[in-house]
């Protein structure tokens, strides 16, 4: 799901260790405050990353949407939060983190509301790109605000206690989420952030106080800002609308050019700006590099395939919106469970081992998505899958940020860690498009051999033809008889399934390129050894 990249927070997702400059720690009394304004803050952004998702269906069903419509809700959001994101957080540092924060709240709700009441998909699409700027300026800030409000001897624990909060508030979200859907309306699932966003901001102006970086020099880096939302929104367009239109469409052909342009210019003025938003420079090490390109494969792997998981299981395997949000539980708990000891295993092995044998893992979890078919109990169908794959990115994603941390020098950590939480963002979005066409096209050629093989009529043929942008959310032919609704509904969920292992098959490979990059990029000796060896 998109959120599935950013499921289980992490420290290094908020640039926690940017360097803070204010007037000291606050006082212990107004600590805890502090914790809380931060904690609905930042929950505010990561349920909203996952309760959505099990909402598309239902969605896709009231506003009669295209599957390119329902990406478009997710890639809205996600395409203005992965370009905005490195902006948002330098200014947080350059205009005040409270004053950043608290307008990112202000926004995100202020588009909540509108999506919740949006009266059309496009409406929903337009909100959902004002909620994406909103969580650009919200996202980096809350972590920076802990840093500055506690001392270097309790920070740790500070920011154990909003990665355990948030945690939950992330795993209750599909279920919530769910229930929402189910038992009262969509709009729920966006109105919800209202009374949290109400008291986060009381929150936050009774008690935190303002913080930024007064040694902080340039001008904001507006141009590659600008540069890289257009590179991106024309790449995901030109893959999205390439699945109705084809590649041969002059508007596809435009936008895909337009935005590989866009994306060379942007490196062109990485290059030379006086204050980049993404300094090119900390690509010099391998293993920051290698460590990105397996974030950007991985995560999107994941984020990719899994955001049809709900449609899947809704449309196809006939769960209730509750149950589609409960499906993926084990995965934020196992995850969280394991954490601790995947971190210490960095001490021992270094970060090298864990990355190649967790991906390798993660792309069976993936297989194991390909062997359900229609119908049988979640536990042996695709809990297995679930699990394998959570054991996998259990794996990895504790030794994937020490690795991008220890990659560069100390004083350039939140660079480190802005640059590698924009590439996870931004792989959800590319591979959502990516697979999105594999799904789109597996789907209309398995659809077109049913067809076929049912010898329909000319007049069905076309309008289950104009019906294929839809995928599993197809209407049926009025006026068809009953055995024959049958046929053609079992025919829709035949060929979304084969177009969902496509994906998982995509996704697996991806995982399997993912080790092979760790075994060739990665530093691969431990800590320990790695000091041992300078001091000598």
């Amino acid at each position: 799901m998109t959120g599935v990249a950013s499921v289980v927070p992490r420290a290094s997702d908020e640039c926690a260790l940017r360097t803070a400059t204010n007037s000291g720690p606050v006082a212990p009394q107004a600590q805890i405050w502090v914790l809380a304004a931060t904690i609905l803050g930042s929950s505010i952004a990561f349920i909203d990353g996952t309760v959505v998702n099990v909402a598309l269906p239902t969605l896709q069903r009231d506003f009669h949407a295209t599957s390119a419509d329902l990406q478009w809700v997710i890639e809205a959001y996600s395409l203005f939060l992965s370009a905005l994101i490195l902006v948002g957080g330098s200014l947080g540092d350059r205009l005040g983190r409270r004053r950043v924060f608290a307008f990112g709240v202000a926004l995100f709700t202020v588009a909540s509301i509108a999506c919740g009441a949006a009266p059309n998909i496009g409406f929903l699409i337009a909100a959902r790109c004002v909620q994406g700027v909103g969580g650009a300026c919200l996202v980096p800030g809350s972590l920076a605000i802990i840093s500055a409000a506690f001392d270097p001897d309790h920070r740790g624990k500070a920011i154990g206690t909003w990665a355990g909060f948030t945690t939950i508030t992330t795993v209750i979200g599909p279920v919530l989420g769910g229930f929402l859907v189910q038992h009262a309306t969509w709009r729920w699932v966006f109105f919800i952030n209202v009374p949290l966003a109400a008291l986060t901001l009381l929150l936050l102006y009774r008690f935190v106080p303002e913080s930024r970086d007064e040694q902080i020099s340039g001008r904001l880096d507006w141009l590659g800002a600008v540069c890289i939302t257009g590179s991106l929104g024309g790449i995901v367009f030109g893959l999205i609308e390439a699945g109705p239109l084809g590649f041969g469409d002059p508007v596809v052909r435009f936008s895909l050019v337009a935005g590989v342009v866009l994306l060379v210019v942007f490196v062109l003025i990485e290059m030379r700006a006086p204050a980049p938003m993404m300094p090119l420079d900390v690509f010099r090490s391998r293993t920051f590099t290698g460590t990105n390109l397996l974030t950007l494969l991985l995560y999107g792997g994941l984020g990719g395939s899994l955001y049809f998981f709900p449609f899947d299981l809704q449309q196809v395997e006939g769960y209730t919106p509750t149950a589609a949000g409960a499906a993926f539980l084990p995965f934020p708990l196992i995850v969280f469970a394991l954490s601790r000891w995947t971190g210490g295993l960095i001490q021992h092995y270094g970060a090298k081992l864990p990355l190649i044998i967790g991906p390798v893992v993660t792309g069976v979890g993936f297989l194991l998505f390909t062997l359900p078919d229609i119908g049988g109990s979640y536990w042996t169908t695709f809990f297995p899958g679930v699990v394998v794959m959570s054991l996998g990115m259990s794996l990895v994603i504790a030794p994937l940020t020490t690795a991008v941390m220890n990659a560069v020098e100390t004083h350039r950590s939140g660079v480190a860690s802005g640059v590698n939480n924009a590439v996870s963002r931004a792989a959800g979005l590319l591979a959502i498009a990516v697979l999105g066409l594999v799904v789109a096209s597996t789907f209309n050629s398995n659809l077109d051999s049913h067809l076929n093989s049912l010898h329909v009529s000319p007049h069905v043929r076309s309008f289950m033809v104009a019906q294929q942008t839809k995928l599993a959310g197809a209407s049926l032919p009025p006026g068809s008889t009953a055995t024959q609704r049958a046929q053609l509904d079992h025919a829709l969920k035949e060929s979304f399934v084969s177009g969902f292992r496509a994906a998982m098959i995509v996704a697996a490979g991806l995982a399997v390129v993912c080790a092979l990059l760790a075994a060739w990029l990665i530093e691969g000796k431990p800590p320990q050894a790695k000091k041992e060896e300078q001091a000598a």
